[in-house]
């Protein structure tokens, strides 16, 4: 499963759980460790992940955050877990404020495993700003918020790209906060402010500010709702574009009883990504047979690049070494051809020495 697919699953398990978790550490093994688990991190391996990790403060000696993540012998990321029905109040914050001081963490999270609050130090070096640069709430998923926190994983793990998008994700995260205010409550200066827009001149008094603060809910309110609704009519068009397109590209079965399935078609589109890093993608052919899908150069049989076997349960795809000798390698999703990004690159280079 991906990280999406995972996050995705553990956030459909918490409403039927979270009555249930009346601890802490039944927090933290129902919903905190499988979070930590989806970013890659063995949870069980303390080489890994520290639970209990003692981070020391002046004279406060024995101090413990809950999970420490490490990476090469050094903490990359602190986690201070709460219960699931706690409210991550600025006294937990506090807490986890002092942990981040003695350790080289620049990312620190806050959490009861619903809720995940995520710190960095972009005021100020080695000190924990006040706000979250990005809140993560796990009954109401952000794709756009997925994909940020997917930085933090073990596979690709990236502080300075993660970093790097920290500081606009802090304030464009407030300023949301602040425009869903000032629809649903706007203060006398929005109120003002388009008033004067709208009325040239005019004197804003008490009565037309009392008027006008009507006007301006109703405004925002229609304003959001036609946004959404012209966003869904374009998505609806673009669905239907691509029904259209499916149907054009179905697979269809040959006469000889070969059928092209659409997971062959998708293989072969990342395997020519992969070689156009070499060869222009007009030289790569495939060819579908009742055993295997081949991708080849220049539609030669003496050039495969590769072999496809997805009729079966268990995928597989074929390599060839210098002798033309094939090696099934079992792949679970079809995107794990990118695993094989060298090899296939290499199998390639020995059609282009000879050319």
């Amino acid at each position: 499963m991906s990280f999406d697919e995972k996050i995705s699953a553990l956030s459909e398990k918490i409403p039927s759980l979270i009555d249930h978790l009346e601890t802490e550490e039944a927090t933290k093994n129902a919903l905190i460790m499988p979070f930590i688990a989806s970013l890659g991190y063995d949870v069980f391996n303390p080489q890994e992940v520290v639970p209990e990790f003692v981070a020391d403060h002046g004279t406060k000696k024995g101090e413990k955050v809950d999970y420490a993540i490490m990476q090469d012998n050094e903490v990359i990321i602190l986690i201070e877990c709460k219960q699931a029905k706690s409210n991550l109040s600025e006294a937990n914050m506090s807490q986890l404020y002092r942990y981040f001081a003695v350790t080289k963490s620049r990312i620190a999270i806050l959490t009861n495993g619903v809720n995940y609050l995520f710190f960095s130090d972009l005021e100020e070096p080695n000190k924990m700003d006040a706000r979250p640069f990005l809140e993560l709430d796990m009954l109401n998923l952000r794709k756009n918020l997925l994909a940020e926190v997917k930085k933090l994983g073990k596979e690709k793990f990236d502080l300075d790209r993660m970093l790097s998008t920290a500081n606009e994700l802090k304030y464009t995260s407030q300023i949301k906060k602040v425009m869903v205010k000032q629809f649903e409550d706007p203060d006398d200066a929005f109120v003002k402010y388009f008033f004067k827009a709208t009325n040239s001149g005019a004197h804003f008094t008490a009565s037309a500010k009392e008027q006008f603060t009507e006007f301006v809910k109703k405004a925002s309110s229609q304003f959001v709702n036609e946004s959404v609704s012209d966003f869904l009519e374009s998505v609806k068009a673009v669905q239907n574009e691509g029904e259209k397109a499916e149907e054009e590209e179905k697979p269809v079965e040959k006469t000889d009883g070969i059928i092209t399935t659409e997971e062959e078609l998708e293989g072969y589109q990342i395997v020519r990504a992969i070689v156009c890093q070499k060869i222009p993608p007009n030289r790569v052919a495939h060819r579908d047979t009742k055993s295997y899908f081949g991708i080849l150069v220049d539609d030669n049989n003496r050039k495969p690049i590769c072999r496809l076997h997805f009729n079966a349960s268990q995928k597989y795809i074929g390599l060839f070494d210098e002798e033309k000798k094939e090696t099934r390698h079992p792949i679970t999703e079809v995107t794990d051809i990118y695993q094989f990004s060298k090899e296939l690159l290499d199998n390639l280079s020995l059609y282009l020495e000879s050319e």
